[in-house]
């Protein structure tokens, strides 16, 4: 690694470990409040008399004023009344409404439970994820002086790039695609793939990106969520022949996020062997940018220097839908408890404001940062059991190690009429298929961590779960052909979102051939 550059990372690095976070916070608190108070959010929320107050006065008052709001709320309150469905297109316009000036950019998610959410993205969200980005790369190159990747490319699995008009010179797509259309000039030579690759549809590009990897020795880093990480992997073994971790040894360093990396690790450890590359965990989101790994550090670390202002509702007060009061009690980030749950409140640089985001994490410690995510709000609860989306997914990592990494993804919810969960499992060709075995070993795993599941199951007020086994591919044929999504950031949902079962119970009719492709 060039000398110069080595030096500016250890500097750069140096600098994000001495940030006080919790002075940050109340800059970014003040900065927002003031670059809002025009807009017609800050008039209705009185913005403009916030900003002399004193902060913790002023921190009281916005809690008094603003009510915490779901991505439904903001758009009945704010952002219907400027839009518009032309010719079957939606045409969307944000000017001074919750953000000062017109909204370039719309993050268009992959939502489970309505249609498609249009998250505003502004020019400051993104020079603030550049930010995050070039922080993260400091540190990195700061832990590992020997490391190439400056001297090669990082291999970006994006979603679909393609951009769609909503009025006004304004544009909406996936935040993959906003990254890449709009990454410095400077950055170009360092991302692959080129753009024609990256506009493929998700197979072929999958397909090209394989070959790359194996033809090019540039190749450094992957970034991207872990099963379609380890889907590339899988087929760069069966282009090559080996195992990938024996194809790539010019790879050095994984990014992964969007998802848990649990129900996978036994897989990407079966890969590469003893000489595994470094992994990093990123917490992003449409919405704003959380946290990050350093090398050397077991978890991620808390990242609120970002344009982001965040508050956090304990996981107890979340209603039944997983969703907080708009009145609820927060807590800002210097009054957490370590050890505890807590739901994500968002104020941004995008015009989001009190916004419950659907996230929860648990701080381990204060100083570092360190958290874990334990998933979205949404939790297996039909039943009133309360089990987490962290539990599940640890049950499917130790089902896992017991069955060599067979699950490459999977879904469970409720069978309300058979008072059960129905999980379906995507499993790798060639993987036993002992439907009752791998229940039982789910079904053991949640009762030895959730009390409530325990209890239920003693009492047999739930039953022994139903598993659904099938062919990897299946899950993402029906992902593609009943939800419209299939990769880059349309992941998986772990947990069935929908009321009573209907996206479980969908996905097993379809993979038992009774139901035909949209």
């Amino acid at each position: 690694m060039n000398v110069l550059l080595a030096a500016a990372a250890r500097a750069r690095a140096a600098r994000f470990k001495a940030r006080d976070p919790f002075r940050s916070q109340r800059e970014i608190f003040r900065t927002l409040i003031a670059r809002a108070r025009h807009t017609r959010f800050g008039r209705d929320h009185g913005f403009g008399e916030l900003c002399g107050l004193p902060f913790d006065t002023a921190l009281q008052r916005y809690r008094m004023n603003v009510p915490i709001r779901t991505y439904a709320d903001f758009w009945r309150e704010y952002f219907a009344v400027h839009s518009c469905t032309d010719h079957g297109r939606m045409r969307l316009t944000l000017d001074n409404v919750t953000w000062p000036g017109r909204i370039p950019w719309f993050c268009e998610t992959s939502g489970t439970t309505a249609p498609t959410k249009f998250i505003p993205f502004t020019s400051e969200m993104f020079a603030e994820n550049r930010r995050a980005a070039l922080d993260l790369t400091a540190c990195y190159l700061a832990g590992n002086p020997s490391s190439k990747l400056m001297g090669g490319k990082l291999l970006y699995m994006a979603g679909s790039t393609h951009l769609k008009e909503v009025g006004n010179g304004a544009w909406s797509g996936d935040m993959s695609a906003i990254t890449l259309r709009n990454r410095p000039w400077y950055l170009r030579p360092f991302v692959a793939p080129d753009t024609a690759v990256s506009a493929l549809p998700w197979e072929e590009k999958v397909d090209h990106m394989a070959r790359l990897l194996l033809e090019s020795g540039t190749i450094r880093g992957i970034s991207g969520v872990p099963p379609w990480i380890l889907l590339l992997l899988k087929r760069c073994s069966e282009l090559g022949g080996k195992e990938a971790g024996r194809l790539l040894p010019h790879l050095e360093l994984i990014i992964h996020g969007g998802t848990g990396m649990k129900p996978y690790r036994s897989e990407f450890e079966h890969l590469f062997g003893e000489r595994p590359p470094v992994f990093l965990e990123l917490l992003p989101s449409s919405e704003a940018f959380m946290a990050f790994q350093i090398p050397g550090d077991d978890l991620m670390r808390f990242a609120p220097f970002y344009g982001v202002f965040f508050e956090f509702v304990p996981f107890e007060s979340l209603d039944e839908r997983g969703v907080p009061a708009p009145d609820a009690e927060t807590v800002p980030l210097w009054e957490v408890e370590t050890g505890r749950r807590y739901a994500v409140i968002l104020s941004t640089c995008a015009g989001l404001w009190r916004y419950h985001i659907g996230d929860t994490l648990r701080f381990v410690s204060r100083d570092p940062l360190f958290m874990e995510f334990t998933g979205r709000d949404r939790f297996l609860d039909r039943f009133e059991e309360k089990v987490t989306q962290g539990e599940v997914e640890e049950a499917v990592a130790e089902l896992n190690r017991h069955e060599g990494g067979a699950v490459r993804e999977f879904m469970v919810g409720a069978d309300i009429p058979g008072r059960r969960h129905l999980w379906v499992l995507a499993v790798q060709p060639g993987s036993e298929r002992n439907e009752e075995r791998f229940g039982r070993i789910l079904d053991g795993n949640l009762t030895a961590r959730n009390a409530d599941y325990a209890a239920f199951r003693e009492q047999g007020r739930i039953h022994l779960p139903r598993v659904i086994i099938v062919d990897e591919q299946e899950i993402y044929r029906w992902s593609k052909e009943r939800r419209g999504r299939l990769g880059g950031q349309s992941k998986i949902p772990h947990i069935d979102p929908t009321p009573d079962g209907e996206m479980v119970l969908d996905l097993a009719r379809y993979s038992q051939g009774i139901l035909s492709p949209k």
